[in-house]
């Protein structure tokens, strides 16, 4: 490819989430048109306080299986670090990437931050984010893998390009499953060269525990949601979380920011005519501000209490350094400094 064609390929790239936002802007405006802002607020009120506090005990779980992505990558590149510090990196990690969309770019740029911090080479912190987004995509090829069975097939019939989409999203997935344990299998103890990296190909067992770990992260997501929406539409779960996966990695695939608009639009189109989509979309609503901003703001915090700590533990370091070094010490060292610059000029 030339270069030519790689800018026009990026320039591509960079505005189809714009186009996607856009698309699924108009659709969610189309699918609401008849509804008024009073009636979404009254449905994210009227939801059951019950539901609300499951909603946000399924969220915790949810980030903590999130932040396991991170422990199976340590394991994958040989890395060791304290329990509390890659649990940090995952959850603050997950909650700007899962806000701010570009997962390697956002979630990459404070994994960065904190794990060369911890002494985790810079090449290695490139292997776990890769071996990271596997893993996310192995877990939601599996459940749309069984949420295309579990779906009703008359769910997306009345629309033509969802249906394409739905099964051309099946084909995908199990394609990608079925290419990623085959290459376990395969070139098992082999090393893949992808630019100036070698990745060391992952045995079927971590292949397992990727997909087990994605199928679980998808399972705590999607009951953040199901506890919102369920007082308000009766869906047997298995139904319901397929459709939800597909919605998610819909909402992946279209560069949106957290999938805004695209995940909606997938739901709304979704479900039957007969349901009030007004209450649905109020339920959509309250899941955004339990899985992606509370989080987002609790980790956001945390990380700069983290900082200000450390901060404040250097400069504690750097106090009882300048303590125990006499200060003729210090003054000598200095004036060798300078003599030494000064004889080099000369």
């Amino acid at each position: 490819m030339s270069t030519k064609s790689k800018r026009i390929f990026k320039k591509i790239v960079s505005y189809a989430g714009l186009f996607f936002f856009a698309l699924a802007a108009f659709m969610l405006w189309w699918q609401l048109r008849n509804y008024h802002l009073i009636d979404i607020w009254n449905a994210i009120v009227s939801i059951p306080k019950p539901n609300l506090l499951l909603a946000c005990i399924a969220c915790v779980f949810g980030y903590l299986v999130l932040s396991l992505y991170d422990f199976l990558a340590l394991r994958y590149v040989g890395g060791d670090v304290t329990w509390w510090k890659w649990m940090l990196a995952g959850m603050l990690g997950f909650a700007i990437s899962n806000n701010a969309g570009h997962a390697v770019v956002s979630g990459g740029a404070i994994r960065y931050r904190l794990y060369t911090r911890w002494r985790i080479q810079g090449g290695d912190i490139v292997k776990m984010i890769t071996f990271s987004g596997f893993t996310f995509f192995l877990g939601c090829a599996a459940i749309v893998i069984i949420g295309y069975f579990l779906v009703p097939r008359d769910v997306f019939q009345q629309s033509m390009g969802a249906s394409v989409g739905i099964n051309t999203l099946f084909i995908f997935c199990a394609a990608t499953l079925l290419a990623y344990f085959g290459m376990t299998v395969f070139l098992k103890g082999k090393h893949l060269k992808i630019g100036g990296l070698k990745f060391q190909v992952p045995t079927t067992r971590q292949a397992f525990l990727q997909m087990l770990l994605g199928i679980g992260d998808g399972v705590c997501a999607g009951l953040v949601l199901y506890f919102c929406m369920s007082p308000f539409i009766h869906i047997p779960f298995g139904t319901f979380i397929g459709l939800y996966v597909i919605a998610m990695v819909a909402g992946v695939f279209s560069q949106v920011p957290g999938g805004i608009g695209v995940f909606e639009t997938i739901f709304l189109i979704a479900l039957p005519d007969g349901i009030d989509k007004a209450t649905v979309f109020g339920a959509l609503l309250a899941y955004r501000i339990i899985y992606y901003v509370i989080p987002l703001i609790g980790m956001g915090g945390l990380f700069f209490i983290y900082e200000r700590w450390l901060r404040a533990r250097m400069k504690r370091w750097l106090a009882e350094a300048k303590e125990k070094i006499p200060q003729t010490t210090v003054v000598k060292a200095v004036k060798k400094v300078t003599n030494a610059v000064t004889k080099h000029k000369k």
